[in-house]
């Protein structure tokens, strides 16, 4: 696929102790707001689109390191080409769906850092290629909040 980069190799193994976070039961909510912003100013939300919660684990911190770099955007031109991992690393993971208007939240999550990732894309579907892309977001729950953690998925 021209435009499309390879994943760099991993380099740290993915641990199914230092993800088990990710199931344990929690009182915290982590609550969002998917989108981007077009160069014309309008703003395109993530509707419909799957949210996943991330252990922010070694093997996760180093995935998000080499696609994202220092950004938190990844354009859908620049997605790898090819994406093998341990099948373990989607089975540590909770998703939900945006709703229309971008928004969306998970609850019940236990304290701990996680990543908080989703794409907001637009343009023809049947296109080679869409306008748009990856966005993330790290937070932390201390287990001490007594409101949702707000996060914002745009890229910025």
């Amino acid at each position: 696929m021209a435009g499309c980069v390879e994943r760099q190799p991993a380099t740290v193994a993915f641990s199914t102790d230092e993800a088990a976070v990710i199931k344990k039961p929690g009182n915290g909510v982590i609550a969002g707001h998917a989108f981007r912003t077009k160069p014309s100013g309008t703003v395109v939300n993530a509707a419909g689109q799957v949210v996943r919660l991330i252990p922010a684990t070694g093997f996760a911190r180093e995935r998000f390191a080499n696609l994202y770099g220092q950004g938190k955007y990844v354009p859908h031109h620049a997605y790898p080409a090819a994406d093998t991992v341990d099948p373990a690393y989607a089975e540590y993971t909770r998703t939900t769906k945006a709703e229309a208007n971008g928004r969306f939240a998970f609850d019940k999550v236990a304290p701990g850092s996680y990543f908080v990732t989703t794409q907001v894309i637009w343009g023809d579907e049947n296109a080679f290629t869409r306008e748009g892309g990856l966005v993330y977001d790290s937070v932390t729950l201390t287990g001490k909040e007594t409101e949702p953690v707000q996060v914002i998925l745009s890229g910025n």
